[in-house]
């Protein structure tokens, strides 16, 4: 556990989908496999950055106190 101004983090491990960033903008860039991956999300879109940042901000909120020693998916539904 870390120490911020008085409060205490406990990093909760994350799974996330295909978003859209540098690491996947090649792999994006191919018609069929931007169609092959909105194809494996229930939400039928490909995951954009205030998508995970979102869900990164409610975890490091209060709302978030309870939640602890889990991990949650962000990730539009992949595989589901």
């Amino acid at each position: 556990m870390s120490n911020l101004g008085g409060k205490v983090a406990l990093v909760t491990g994350g799974s996330r989908g295909i978003g859209r960033g540098i690491m996947t903008a090649e792999v994006l860039a191919d018609p069929a496999n931007l169609e092959r991956n909105i194809g494996l999300t229930a939400l039928g879109r490909i995951g954009q950055v205030p998508d995970i940042a979102d869900a990164v901000a409610f975890l490091a909120s209060d709302d978030a106190r309870w939640i602890t020693g889990t991990k949650i998916d962000v990730n539009g539904g992949v595989n589901l």
